[in-house]
């Protein structure tokens, strides 16, 4: 036989491919759902966080929807789910009220495990059957980085809801701290040159990437230093230990404004008396090598100035990404939660905490949605938003690259979110 086609004849189709990792990505939610009671499940504790059993039952939701429901006949399992489930994709119909997700009792969640259960079969018969058209095939892809985004999302939400709860209770006690060092901050210095930013747009390149992400364009990125790490607890207490949440100069107005109306003292899950932090494995003492987390958009920038720095643009974070290997501490590792650096030099780039930028998140020249429906996914969000850069402890492992922009709101505490300082050359 001709060697290229005895190559060619073992290489998985992409049939194969998928249903592979669908299944990974599958059982990957069930696994960070299994230490959830049904009380847990349906805990909501303020209206950006959605429960656990929502989670699960969305992401079901969107591949019944945008697999299942492109084969002909199919009927849906439950057609009033569409609206329970559906998140924010009003081409196809209206969505329960997201504050009000806590409120849905029923279904159960041994009915959302069962729904999950019944669309996974369908869907995996589908790929093994290789019946499924280019498109379908598509939304399917983009259906399982979907769902690794709500992984990690139902890690923050549950940690927000179990930390609401006065109890405190931890997620799982068995999880084991990661070890890190003490690394000197050292800066990267970096000459103005002209970076190509962004990705190929997908599926026309096979690589994935969101429509957020392209098209691929140059930009002239000033001299510039970068942090080699994140700045970590050690530093950001004595930010606070200098009065750093009480100096106005230091903050964006309404960061300040929100600063003085819910008294922010330090971080997010911080005891008050600076020593302890509250984890998915409960309250542990602070680690000051760790990288400071579940600070807003506004501790960030106040802490830069502070800092006598800077936050980065996203530009500068992704021309320095896009040299390195994408490695780091993400939720595969089964810390969830940040651990100090490992040596001296450039660290920490991806993993640990998602870093705030300078940036705000709107278009990049020539962007375009996904088509359809889908094309709501990112494009409409991009008004009020801020970049952020890297993934974080909670994030899955070969989910993020150095062209990936996540975006909050700048008020945004509840995620993994750090910070990396910057300065002008």
């Amino acid at each position: 036989m001709n060697t290229q086609l005895a190559s060619a004849s073992r290489t998985p189709s992409r049939h194969a491919r998928l249903g592979e990792h669908f299944a990974h990505v599958r059982q990957r939610s069930l696994a960070l759902a299994a230490p959830l009671s049904a009380e847990d499940a349906m805990v909501q504790s303020m209206a950006d966080a959605s429960p656990a059993k929502w989670h699960l039952a969305h992401t079901t939701w969107f591949f019944e929807r945008f697999v299942l429901g492109t084969q002909p006949g199919y009927q849906p399992r439950q057609p009033q789910w569409h609206f329970l489930f559906n998140s924010y994709y009003e081409t196809i119909g209206p969505a329960h009220a997201r504050p009000q997700r806590g409120l849905l009792s029923r279904p159960s969640l041994d009915q959302v495990y069962d729904y999950r259960q019944d669309v996974d079969a369908k869907v995996l018969q589908l790929l093994h059957d290789e019946t499924l058209d280019a498109e379908t095939l598509d939304h399917l892809e983009l259906g399982l980085q979907h769902e690794q985004q709500h992984q990690e999302l139902l890690l923050t939400d549950i940690k927000h809801a179990l930390w609401s709860n006065p109890l405190q209770p931890a997620y799982r006690e068995d999880l084991q701290p990661g070890s890190g060092c003490t690394a000197p901050l050292q800066w990267m210095e970096s000459p103005e040159r002209i970076a190509w930013i962004g990705a190929p747009a997908w599926p026309a390149n096979d690589t994935f990437a969101y429509d957020n992400e392209s098209p691929r364009h140059r930009v002239l990125v000033p001299a510039h230093a970068l942090a080699s790490r994140p700045a970590n607890n050690a530093e950001f207490a004595a930010f606070i230990a200098d009065g750093g949440y009480r100096q106005v100069q230091l903050w964006m107005s309404e960061g300040w404004a929100l600063n003085q109306a819910q008294r922010w003292n330090h971080p997010l899950y911080w005891d008050d008396g600076l020593e302890r932090e509250y984890t998915l494995a409960g309250w542990r003492e602070l680690d000051p090598d760790a990288p400071v987390c579940h600070i807003s958009y506004y501790e960030a920038d106040a802490y830069a100035r502070w800092a006598g720095a800077r936050l980065p643009t996203e530009f500068e974070w992704e021309a320095l990404a896009s040299q390195q290997p994408v490695h780091g501490n993400f939720a595969d590792d089964d810390h969830l939660h940040p651990r100090g650096p490992a040596g001296d030099g450039l660290q920490q780039l991806h993993g640990d905490v998602w870093e705030w930028t300078s940036s705000a998140y709107g278009p990049y020249p020539g962007f375009e949605t996904f088509p359809g429906s889908l094309g709501e996914y990112n494009g409409k969000f991009m008004c009020g938003q801020w970049i952020l850069r890297g993934g974080s402890c909670a994030t899955p492992r070969g989910h993020v690259r150095a062209s990936y922009r996540n975006f909050f709101d700048p008020s945004a505490r509840w995620q993994f979110s750090g910070v990396r300082l910057a300065k002008a050359l």
